[in-house]
């Protein structure tokens, strides 16, 4: 019988990603056979949930390809390695209190935020294996992950996961979860009340896990990244788990110190893209479930298809129509859903950079040729920078081509970006006149 296997797994892994077979399939060990069954062990209850879910029916196929006949594939948790199973109503993840939980030092954990909240879908899979993987293996040889993807998509989710599942399982483990602005003003703050020392030691020497969102965050921090490229230093000798978030790659991150950008792209760095139509009703339909709405598939159907951006777009519209069915007495149906996406839903034009050089050109009243020269002048400046960052927030292109269109290198465009973000920040006039182009865009009068 475990030929038989042997050759149901060859077929498998024709069909399916490498990495995904590696993952979840190739662990998967031959227990015993029945007549019209067959019995495989898996390492985890985690990875027994996830083939059944996602690949069982394929296994299903391969072995009656193989054998001739229908069998029925059955996965137990392999006795080595067993987890406490639990109860048909619990979520494995909560076995821990169902409130926020709170790691050694940093933000709390979101509750919800566990892989088994996590919808996976070809989007976000290798990230989702990656993160899964971190969490789950002792002896991992990579202990490094850098998730990388727009706002919005996930990486927040997965990062808190591999610290709840780590919890979960070592609950005495010394796991560090914060943004990169925590670990920066915490590290001032240390500076200016003589601490320094206890600062230095706390994150070389006692920390297990760390888990830092938006490393973009440090550039133009000189101080504070050589004390951070140095308590990396100490945790990977050590051999502990790190994972940073960004919207940027660490080549794209300018006035960032080599030996940091060095240690930020050593991990395994992996991309999230925004979710397919399949993936948005699944993640709505688990939203609805997990808060407990009633919404008929119609109308999870409908916001799949209007509401396409990113996971909060999607969560946005449940709430809205979920809290507007219940202030109202109305029945959540297409017509309640359709008024609530409306005021949600960005009714434009194909954005293009192009159209966007022209609608900020005709606003500020200089051409083409003005905003892509050299100029410095700041009658130019202002508006090439506020071009540079409608283009990144509202196209996918990336920083080099946003870069090249207006003659700047990537480096430039993402020190533009940076420019008009800290001006919005600040509620200064730039803030005023960055929404009204935004209004343009978002309606399609351009």
């Amino acid at each position: 019988m475990k030929k038989i296997w042997d050759e149901a797994k060859v077929s498998i892994k024709a069909g399916i990603p490498a990495h995904t077979f590696r993952m979840w399939i190739e662990p998967l060990q031959l227990a015993r056979c029945d007549e019209n069954r067959i019995v495989l062990y898996s390492p985890n209850f985690f990875s027994r949930k996830r083939v059944l879910e996602i690949y069982g029916s394929l296994i299903e196929s391969e072995i009656k390809s193989v054998l001739g006949k229908e069998c029925q594939l059955s996965i137990e948790i392999s006795a080595k390695n067993a987890l406490p199973k639990p109860k048909a109503y619990e979520d494995p993840q909560l076995l821990l209190p169902n409130i926020n939980v709170c790691p050694r030092n940093g933000r709390l954990l979101k509750k919800d935020f566990t892989f088994d909240h996590f919808v996976v879908g070809e989007n976000n899979d290798f990230a989702y294996s990656a993160s899964l993987s971190m969490a789950s293996r002792k002896n991992a040889s990579q202990n490094c992950l850098f998730l990388l993807s727009k706002t919005g998509l996930g990486k927040s989710h997965l990062t808190q996961a591999v610290g709840h599942h780590i919890l979960s399982e070592n609950p005495s483990d010394r796991v560090y979860y914060m943004t990169a602005e925590d670990f920066s003003n915490e590290m001032v703050d240390a500076f200016q009340h003589g601490s320094i020392n206890s600062f230095k030691e706390k994150y070389r020497n006692q920390c297990d896990v760390l888990l830092l969102e938006d490393v973009h965050y440090l550039r133009n921090k000189d101080r504070t990244q050589v004390e951070l490229a140095f308590a990396l230093d100490t945790l990977f000798e050590a051999g502990k788990k790190i994972i940073f978030s960004s919207c940027y790659l660490p080549g794209d991150i300018p006035k960032i110190d080599d030996k940091l950008r060095s240690r930020l792209s050593c991990g395994l760095i992996s991309n999230i893209n925004p979710p397919d139509f399949r993936t948005r009703v699944r993640i709505l339909q688990k939203k609805a479930t997990f808060k407990g709405y009633d919404v008929p598939e119609e109308v999870i159907q409908y916001l799949a298809s209007e509401l396409t951006e990113d996971v909060r777009q999607l969560e946005s519209g449940l709430i809205g129509v979920a809290s507007k069915s219940l202030l109202l007495g109305e029945p959540i149906d297409l017509e309640l859903a359709q008024s609530v996406t409306k005021h949600i839903v960005h009714q434009r034009k194909n954005v293009t950079i192009d159209a966007i050089k022209k609608l900020v050109c005709k606003h500020y009243s200089i051409s083409i040729k003005d905003i892509v020269s050299n100029s410095r002048k700041q009658p130019i400046v202002r508006p090439r920078q506020i071009a540079i960052y409608l283009s990144r927030k509202y196209t996918d292109a990336h920083l080099q081509v946003i870069g090249k269109s207006f003659n700047r290198y990537h480096a430039t465009a993402l020190h533009s970006i940076g420019i008009v973000e800290r001006g919005i920040k600040k509620n200064s006039p730039l803030q005023k006149q960055v929404e009204f182009l935004c209004k343009k865009l978002e309606s399609g009068k351009f």
